[in-house]
This record gives C-alpha cells, structure tokens and sequence, in this order.
C-alpha cells in the first residue's frame, strides 16, 4: 500500500520503469555473451509490450538473462535490492550502462493492478522456470512453470479504476513518451496499413523504438540535413530552428545531447521546457530548471546523461555537485558555440540575430558567467538595421556622443516609425540611435549601463535633442519669469489632462518645433519595468506623465505672447496692482510672527494671514482663468499644442478630427 501511494508522483511511471527492466535484461544478456560466459545465440534481443482488454492484462517480455527461483527471491521478494551495482562491476567493460540502479521499479506494477504474475526462465544452464505471483499483499506464491524460452514476462491484471491502461492509444503514447529512443527493440503491436477503406495489421512487427538515436551518433558522421530531420521528430509543429550543439563529454561526466535554438521571437513563455532529459536513452522529463540554468530552459532538443543524480521515481532531479558542473558546462557549450558562428559566420549571425537576441539577453540578466562571455558576441542594432558588437559601437559614437562630463552617451528608440521626429533630429546632430524594442529591453539597458564603463542609455524622446547629450552649459531662456508664468496655464489649457504635463521652458532655435513633447527616461523605463513584473508598485501606479517642453526662440511662440499681451494686458496688469499690497502686507505680517510660535500667534493675526493668503489665492485664480480661456480660444497656441501630440501618436478620435478641421481653416 505505501509503494501504490507513494513510491511515484504519477501512475503511468510503471509502463517505463517495466520496459526499462526489459532493456536492462537484453543489456545483460548481451554483455554476457560478450565477455564469452554464454556460448549459445542470443537471438534479436528486444522487449514486447502486448495487451489482452478481454482478459484484463498488459504484458511486458523480453528475452534477456531471465532470473533463478533464487535472483527472484533475492530481487522481487526483498524491496529495494537491485541486481543492478552487482552486474555492473562484474561486466563493466562490456556495458554502456544499466538503467536500473534502486530496484524499486518493478514494484511500480502494483500501481495500476491488482495481481501481478511473473514468469520467467534465466540464461544459466539447467535452470528451471519459474511463476511468481502476488495481489499486493505480503503474501505471494512462487513455483515452477512451463516457460521455455529464455527471458521473464511479467503480466499485469489491471485494477478497475486503472482501465486507461487497457487502452491501445494510451499504451502507445506512453511508449513514445518514455521509451522512444531506448537502446533495444520495442515491439508494441503490428503495422498497420489502410487497405479497402479501413486499417489492417501487416503481420509485420510494429518497432516503436528509435535503438540508436542523433545524439549517441559522432558529429563527424551527421549532416545538417539529420539534425533538421531530429528536430522536425521531435517537435513536428515548430518552426525550424536557428542552429545546434551537438554534445558529447565523457570526462569528468558523461553527457551527451543536441540542443536547438529555436526561433524565439518575443514570446519567453511559449518557447520553454522543450529540452528532453534522458538517462541511458530513458525519458526522465521536460521540466530541467535544475539541470540547466533558467536561460538555457529557452532551448530545445535533449540531454543524456547516466550521471545525472535522480531519486528511484527519476521524475525529479537532486541538487548536487554533480549537477552543477554539468549546468555550467552546458552554458559553456553554448556560449562557445554562439562565439564560433559570430566568428566564423557572422553574416549569418547577424540575420539571425532577432530571432537570438531575446535569449542572449535573457542569459546575460540571469546568469553571470554566460555574460561575461557574451559581452564578446552579443550585438546592438540600430535604426538602420546595422550590426555592433559593444566594443565596436562605442568606437564608433565615442567622438560624437561624450558628454561635458566626459560620459558616453548611448541614444535609443524603441518604435521607429513612432519616435521618427526625435530620430531624425538626433541624426541630424550627427548621432546614431539604437533600437531596442524586444520586452526585456528596459531591463537589459539597466544592465548594460552597469556593465559599460561611464555609459548611459537615453530613449530619445526623453528630453529635447541638446539635453540629452549636454557638450556645453545651455543658453539661458530669453522670454522673462512674469511672461513664462502667463504662457504656463495657457498651454496647459490646451493639453488633455492638463495634470498629467509638465511645462518648462527652453531656448531652442527657431527651426526647431515650437512645442515637444518628452518623457522623463527614470520614471518611464521604472514603469515599463514594473508592467513587465506584473506588480503595480509605486512606479507602475502612478499615471503617465509628460514634459511639455515650450520652444522659447520660435516665432509662433513670441506671437503667442503678443497676442495675449493685446487681449490681456490691462487685466492682467489690473490683477497684479491688486495683489501687490496684498503680497506686501502679508510679507509684512509674517516678518512679524516669524520668530513666534504657532500657539503664541493671536486669533486676530491668525485671521489676519488667512484673510491674505485668500485674497492673494484667489486674484492667482482669476488670473489662471484668464489665461485658461485665452489659451483655449486661441487656435495657434491649440494648433502647436496638437502637432507635439501628433508627433508622438498621442492625438486620437475627436481630438484629431478637430486638429484636421483647424488646419484646413487656417489654410484658408
């Protein structure tokens, strides 16, 4: 009861562990003929999986070495004592490998049936056979039979609420599963072939099994044209891959494998657990976070290796030395692989960098040693579609974009057609824009930039074109404070959602657009970054914010101003006169309670300040009111307004069908 609930985390482990068993005995027995200790023929070794739905039973057999009345008692009817350590030592040089090592998988039967029968008859001379049976219980019987053929059969009669295991499709799927690639012959059944309209069996046996798989072969001996065939095998719905590695260690660990990388894209979640670990040719499984590191699970294709550590149900990994080396040796491989092909064929490299350059960057923010290796081979593409390696792209933008405090610049976009304005305005200062537009970009551009000496990466639609490399102190703007906290409100009026901008004020020159629209590179790339984390943080909660940024030198700005000199100046100038006693006897009041503490404050002054302060607010107010309106009805100041928006595709709906109809009435 304790091996039928506990022993493995799923049912359908059984069918593995008994065709295992199978391949070990054949294993066996070839390695006793070959070491000249069986001197009959030991015929074409293989493993039969046969079913019986009228009678209730599946049946395992195979032609290997078979056991005594004495292996069975030693092996079946004592838990956990393997044959397995015993064989290898005495045949070790005949041997590849024994699957089994903890002697518990036979006893995985009785998770899928009620009785179980073994027949069995060994390779020794003048053995006898012998039938084992049990339902489970400790009691089980054990006598002679009439086998006569070398090997064991083990049947099983299937529980009720295990009938699934009945079933022609599921055994089959099961075989493909766990035992497609095992080293001997695995029947299941006969061909089929559809004559007169339906399916018939052939009579010819049906192998399932693939005995001598890609990755045991030599590299030397396999073509391009094989290992796009063994992908194509194993995931017949994808994509051709990018290119592989074929592995293939025998020292300090045995390893073998191919790994593909596949056409990536922009999707991580899609693309991962498609690397198949295998144990001497034995599925184990798809999920090998703890064999290779997170990065890695980007690829697809398999991984064998009789060293990995498993507990007896193999369906998960042990966290030991053993698989840290193999881990890190894998990154190894790859990062050696993608360094040849940059080398040797960088052309080709390039072409398939969009498809790669999620997984390097992926690998180079997860896993400290593949970046340092990477910082050789990983790439920056810019806006004309050009290839750098860092190194390369720093020589070439390292006179023109050092700032004043001698840093190095690195400008990017991440939509070309959106950001063209800002684009072409820093091409025309002679600088060169990367694209990063892949989701981890926000990032990896934190990670580059503490990686790269001195270096910062600034979206260019983040600030105006000579803010975002500063060579020289700035001019300073030429229109006065009183005119910039008139024209303020006046914009604002114009902006939807007036809150969310803020407007300042710079000395551009007159060919530059008259208003731009930015956003603060901090707070976008910590929203970006949160929206990617799936968490609304302080960063992600926060609405959108942008900088409205007023050219101060353009013409249509100073005719702004003067037209709202002509409609406002004698109100505006009547407020002012207003205010300034007010100001002034407030300055005069607070002078006084300076150096008094709240509580030492008077009612009557107390009154007296908020009484100020009120009508102070409230002349500001009016004053607002006025600009407000003015910057409402003004069509040129809606009409800058509304092409800084049009400029960033922020201009929608109604908005735009107003922009369109003001623009065809002032062409008139």
């Amino acid at each position: 009861p304790v091996i039928k609930k506990f022993l493995y985390s799923d049912h359908e482990i059984f069918l593995r562990e008994l065709v295992a068993n199978g391949i070990d005995a054949a294993q066996k027995m070839k390695a006793i003929s070959g070491a000249g200790d069986f001197k009959g023929e030991i015929g074409n070794l293989r493993v039969e999986v046969s079913l019986n739905p009228e009678a209730g039973t599946l049946t395992i057999s195979d032609n290997g070495i078979g056991m005594t009345a004495e292996e069975i008692d030693q092996y079946i009817n004592q838990i956990a004592f393997s044959s397995a350590e015993k064989f290898l030592e005495k045949y070790k040089n005949q041997l590849n490998g024994i699957i089994g090592h903890f002697g518990l998988g036979f006893y995985s039967a009785f998770m899928v049936s009620k009785k179980v029968e073994v027949r069995s008859l060994s390779w020794k001379e003048g053995s006898e056979a012998i039938c084992w049976s049990c339902d489970g219980n400790p009691e089980y019987t054990m006598e002679p039979c009439d086998k006569t053929t070398r090997g064991t059969e083990i049947t099983l009669f299937i529980e009720d609420e295990s009938k699934e295991f009945l079933e022609e499709k599921r055994i089959e799927s099961l075989l493909l599963k766990y035992c497609r690639f095992l080293p001997v012959e695995i029947v299941f059944g006969k061909e089929k072939e559809w004559k007169d309209g339906k399916e018939v069996e052939t009579g010819k046996d049906r192998i399932i099994n693939d005995t001598n798989p890609l990755w045991t072969r030599k590299p030397a001996d396999l073509k391009e044209e094989d290992y796009q065939k063994f992908y194509g095998e194993l995931y017949p719905m994808l994509e051709e891959p990018l290119f592989n590695i074929h592995l293939n260690v025998d020292y300090p660990f045995n390893l073998t494998g191919i790994l593909y990388f596949p056409k990536i894209k922009d999707n991580l979640d899609i693309a991962r657990n498609k690397i198949q670990l295998y144990c001497n040719q034995v599925f184990v499984t798809d999920s090998v976070e703890n064999i290779v590191p997170d990065f890695l699970t980007l690829l697809h294709g398999v991984i064998d290796s009789p060293d990995i550590p498993l507990n007896v149900s193999r369906s998960y990994l042990q966290s030991d030395a053993n698989v840290k080396k193999i881990s890190s040796h894998i990154t190894k491989k790859v990062a050696d692989r993608l360094e040849e092909i940059f080398k040797n064929d960088r052309e080709n490299y390039e072409k398939k960098w969009d498809n790669l350059k999620l997984f390097i960057e992926y690998g180079m923010l997860t896993e400290e040693k593949f970046n340092e290796r990477a910082m050789k081979f990983a790439l920056l593409k810019n806006i004309d579609n050009k290839y750098f390696t860092y190194e390369e792209y720093k020589n070439l933008i390292e006179a023109a974009q050092t700032d004043k405090n001698k840093g190095l610049v690195y400008l990017y976009a991440t939509d070309k057609d959106q950001q063209y304005t800002f684009i072409e305005a820093a091409q025309n200062k002679g600088y060169d824009v990367l694209l990063f537009d892949s989701k981890l970009d926000s990032h990896f551009i934190n990670h580059l930039e503490s990686k790269l000496e001195k270096s910062r990466f600034v979206r260019v639609d983040s600030d105006v074109i000579d803010k975002l490399i500063v060579k020289e102190d700035l001019p300073k703007v030429s229109l006065s404070i009183g005119d910039q906290m008139d024209l303020r409100p006046a914009v604002k009026a114009v902006l939807p959602e007036k809150d969310n901008y803020l407007v300042s004020f710079e000395a551009l020159t007159e060919k530059d657009a008259p208003m731009i629209i930015t956003q603060s590179e901090y707070m976008r790339r910590m929203r970006e970054m949160s929206a990617m984390s799936g968490g609304l943080n302080f960063y992600g909660s926060m609405p959108d914010s942008y900088n409205l940024v007023v050219n101060a030198n353009h013409p249509l700005v100073k005719q702004v101003l003067e037209e709202k000199d002509s409609l406002l100046k004698e109100t505006l100038e009547e407020n002012k006169k207003q205010e300034e006693p007010l100001k002034q006897a407030l300055e005069t009041l607070q002078s006084e309670l300076k150096n008094k503490k709240e509580e030492e404050i008077s009612q009557e002054q107390k009154d007296q300040r908020n009484q100020l302060e009120e009508q102070i607010e409230n002349l500001h107010q009016e004053r607002e009111a006025k600009l407000e309106s003015f910057g409402k009805s003004n069509s040129l100041l809606k009409q800058m307004a509304d092409l800084a928006l049009l400029a960033n595709n922020m201009l929608t709906g109604q908005a735009l069908n107003d922009f369109i109809k003001r623009s065809v009435s002032l062409l008139k």
